[in-house]
């Protein structure tokens, strides 16, 4: 598979020293017999996929509130209170991220580093140690399942509108999550020694094959 063809950006001084840790790894995973892959997206490519890939799970939560909830209306306390919510889980998403990759990783909070493109506006985190592909789709997804996807549920329980306007900026703020774990999800690979490793400063994953 061809690397994915970026636009370059200056990268800020944290991420140049991920680069260079990455592409020491990298040498040595390929000295060790292993062929590299880039799945990855720029954050302007990410950004723009959210929406595409948000919003299936956008309609149907919003059905699911309207068939159970038999009520739906817009309401500007309700949108701004959801709003303050969303900024503030923004960093909740990344720390979710970090604290479930940490569970796969031998040195822990180590292996974890975040950060913000200023470019784009756009917060990350990052994990610099190889996992198996069930565990980076695990920490990849489970903001959007936790803020998105489970909020969403709570909203149609407690019939709570505020609740609905929350978990949905939440969904369509991990669109480009959701949009790494359909390239993952597609991606098969021929060999049955594969690492996945976080992507050190772009959007997506590295995939090592022996």
């Amino acid at each position: 598979m061809k690397e994915t063809k970026q636009k370059e950006r200056k990268l800020s001084e944290a991420e140049l020293k991920r680069k260079v840790k990455f592409e020491q790894l990298t040498d040595k995973l390929v000295a060790e017999g292993y062929t590299p892959n880039h799945i990855t997206m720029t954050a302007l490519e990410a950004n723009m996929y959210a929406v595409v890939a948000a919003l299936p799970f956008i309609i149907l939560l919003v059905l699911a509130y309207v068939l159970v909830v038999k009520e739906l209306s817009f309401n500007m306390k309700d949108f701004w209170i959801a709003y303050f919510l969303f900024i503030v889980f923004v960093v909740v998403h990344e720390l979710i991220h970090g604290v479930t990759w940490v569970m796969f990783c031998e040195d822990r909070f180590k292996s974890i580093s975040f950060g913000f493109i200023k470019e784009y506006l756009t917060p990350y985190c990052t994990c610099s140690q190889p996992m198996k592909k069930y565990q980076i789709l695990i920490g990849s997804l489970m903001p959007t399942i936790i803020l998105g996807f489970i909020l969403g549920v709570v909203s149609i329980l407690t019939s709570s509108q505020m609740l609905l306007i929350v978990s949905v900026l939440n969904i369509l703020g991990g669109g480009g999550d959701l949009m790494v774990t359909f390239k993952l999800l597609k991606y098969k690979s021929p060999s049955k020694d594969t690492l996945f490793i976080d992507h050190p400063y772009e959007i997506g994953t590295a995939v090592f094959e022996k």
